[in-house]
């Protein structure tokens, strides 16, 4: 099984259709999406093209075109507005199970102190978003994971997507090119 992963779009219809391209080259079983989808925040810049009605647009007639399971939830800058325009619903948080790894995803600003869910156990993945800057890594069997940000990146990292395919997650700029990173739940993958 083969899942896209985004997180913060923030509006921006440039990091929405180089998504919509990713997706096109990867064919994956599901999209994710990690919040911050339409609206930029007051304390970010306007990201490139930002157009948060076209944006949702691009996604209506995406959905509408190609069959593709989507999965989204909330982020800090998602308002009931946005989840007016937008054609799939916002979810506070969800476990996905792919290829035998459980996982939870959230968009990140709400997590306890210390930034791990507490139900989580080895084996197991914590997906987030909300930092903007890309995670691949595990602790005491327990695995971190963020694609880093749509639009706006942080840290010196371009705009990347994430692919978690056979137990795998994987970072990759959105513009095409080498994995910046990846992390492994199983041995081998």
């Amino acid at each position: 099984m083969r899942l896209l992963i985004a997180s913060d779009i923030h509006g921006s219809l440039a990091a929405a259709r180089s998504l919509r391209a990713a997706a096109e080259r990867l064919n994956p079983d599901m999209l994710v999406l990690l919040g911050d989808i339409l609206y930029h925040g007051p304390r970010n810049r306007l990201p490139e093209e930002y157009a948060p009605a076209e944006t949702a647009l691009m996604f209506r007639e995406w959905l509408a075109e190609r069959s593709l399971p989507l999965m989204c939830v909330r982020g800090n800058c998602d308002a009931e507005v946005d989840a007016m325009m937008l054609p799939f619903p916002l979810a506070e948080s969800a476990w996905l199970f792919a290829d035998g790894v459980r996982i939870f995803a959230v968009h990140g600003h709400a997590l306890p102190a210390g930034g791990t869910f507490p139900g989580l156990a080895a084996g197991s993945a914590q997906l987030s978003g909300h930092t903007h800057i890309p995670r691949a890594e595990g602790r005491e069997g327990i695995h971190f994971w963020n694609p880093g940000s749509a639009s706006l990146p942080k840290a010196d990292f371009p705009r990347s997507y994430g692919v978690i395919e056979n137990g795998a997650f994987s970072v990759f700029p959105l513009a095409g090119g080498a994995e910046l990173m990846r992390d492994a739940v199983r041995c081998g993958a």
